[in-house]
């Protein structure tokens, strides 16, 4: 469907309907007859239902535990971590007899760093967490697709705690204490000797805690799973290694006590964890047809939309485009308990690119790179509101060829600037989303529609 208008106007109404392409031309060489005509094109896009193998996940926070959605199947989630330790780290107090007590590894489902929400799913699903001692040095490959079993042996546990995401040990008071709010936590005992090993290597070998490599090569890490258990994913925001001991001090009259003593060692942006995201039973959201288009998240599935350049390209020849919104329309959330919700924000980029911008933390640019508004929950949409800098780069590189996006579900990091005039938000970061989520998107034909607007002079 094309519409023409053709208007008699003035120049700076001129100036003000067509971008930035034409607003050097100054009045002087300007015919007193020039009239713009404003054209509205409508061309049908394509949208299809892809599987993600892998994301890209540099990140200190985790997902752990399994959940499984009737229509979006299952989704496990699991990490590997190094802990942080720094240089020629020893042993604060030397421990009584020479003995380690205890050893703790925590895994913290909250916190000033967590995102998502404390977990998704039932609270109260039975679930174990299980550890086991990674053999291999890591490597920084932060896709998810990574395979446990090639840097672990799983043939021998370090320790597993059975664990429900809500502790109900744990009193409402201080789950609801804003001044000193409960941190939850799985706590999972570790063999002592495991400890004692640890704080022997201290004193026999100094040399490998002299720097993180040196550090990585006695500890490679561990890897945190879960081994039994399914309808509850926890949002992990950090991990530690906590061993515990006692040592000896003396008192002002000459007699010796014991005090209890602690030394962490915690998971930290300066040392490598690789998330795995492991999606089955999805067959259904892959099946061609004209209804609906998926996102699942993590590494589930996304959308490509498909944009017929070949045919807008030699209609907008002798235009300049100067406006293409897009807007995807989500159904409402599935009609069950537990059912996934969507993610807060998409991006659309050009499928060639989405390695690149990851790997290299770009954010959106307004060019080859757009960021949807934040879903809205009542209109239930994600609306992109000028695309046309994409379509005007793919015309002037890529004429001959349909522009293929990628929409993605991700996760936006915002700074905010005060000035004596305004505040300001502008994006810091944009990562894949790492939490649960699942939607389905209409592409009936009154949706899968775009309307391009452009200009040009007529005499």
């Amino acid at each position: 469907m094309k519409i023409k208008l053709l208007l008699g106007l003035s120049l700076g109404i001129i100036l003000a309907s067509c971008n930035d392409d034409i607003s050097p031309i100054g009045t002087s060489i300007q015919p007193g007859d020039d009239r713009i005509a404003v054209y509205t094109d409508t061309f049908r896009i394509e949208a299809t239902t892809i599987q993600m193998d892998s994301i890209y996940a540099r990140s200190t926070s985790a997902q752990l535990g399994e959940l499984y959605d009737p229509l979006y199947g299952n989704l496990k989630s699991d990490f590997m971590c190094q802990f942080y330790c720094p240089s020629g780290f020893q042993f604060e107090h030397t421990p009584h007899e020479g003995k380690i007590d205890s050893v703790l590894f925590n895994i913290y489902y909250n916190g000033s760093s967590h995102r998502y929400g404390v977990w998704v799913g039932d609270s109260l699903a039975p679930m174990q967490a299980e550890i086991f001692k990674v053999t291999s040095p890591l490597q920084k490959n932060f896709y998810t697709n990574i395979d446990p079993e090639q840097y672990c042996d799983m043939k021998k546990s370090l320790g597993r705690q059975a664990y429900t995401a809500f502790n109900t040990s744990v009193s409402d008071s201080l789950w609801n204490d804003q001044y000193n709010p409960y941190q939850p936590h799985v706590s999972i005992k570790m063999p002592t000797d495991f400890g004692q090993r640890f704080y022997e290597e201290t004193v026999n070998n100094p040399a490998s805690f002299s720097s993180q490599e040196t550090f990585n090569e006695f500890f490679p890490g561990l890897y945190v799973t879960t081994t039994f258990g399914s309808g509850n994913i926890l949002s992990v925001s950090s991990s530690s290694l906590t061993f515990y001991y006692n040592y000896t001090v003396t008192g002002s009259v000459g007699q010796d006590s014991l005090v209890r003593a602690t030394e962490s060692f915690s998971t930290t942006k300066e040392v490598i964890q690789l998330s795995r995201f492991k999606n089955t039973d999805m067959s259904q959201l892959l099946q061609p047809n004209d209804e609906y288009a998926y996102f699942k998240t993590p590494a589930g599935v996304c959308i490509r939309l498909v944009l017929p350049t070949k045919e807008i390209t030699p209609i907008m020849s002798e235009r300049i485009v100067n406006n293409l919104p897009l807007e995807l329309k989500a159904m409402p959330q599935e009609n069950w308990q537990y059912a996934l919700e969507p993610p807060s924000y998409l991006l659309a980029i050009p499928e060639d690119s989405v390695k690149n911008f990851f790997e290299s933390e770009q954010i959106e640019n307004g060019q080859t790179a757009f960021l949807s508004d934040a879903y809205n929950e009542s209109t239930r949409t994600y609306s992109f509101p000028n695309m046309a800098n994409l379509l005007k780069h793919q015309m002037e590189n890529n004429p001959d060829e349909d522009m293929r996006l990628l929409i993605i579900p991700v996760e936006r990091t915002t700074t905010t600037n005060s000035s004596y005039w305004q505040q300001t938000t502008s994006t810091s970061a944009i990562t894949n989303y790492m939490a649960p989520s699942g939607v389905k998107i209409r592409k009936d034909e009154e949706v899968m529609k775009i309307s391009i607007t452009s200009c040009k002079y007529a005499r």
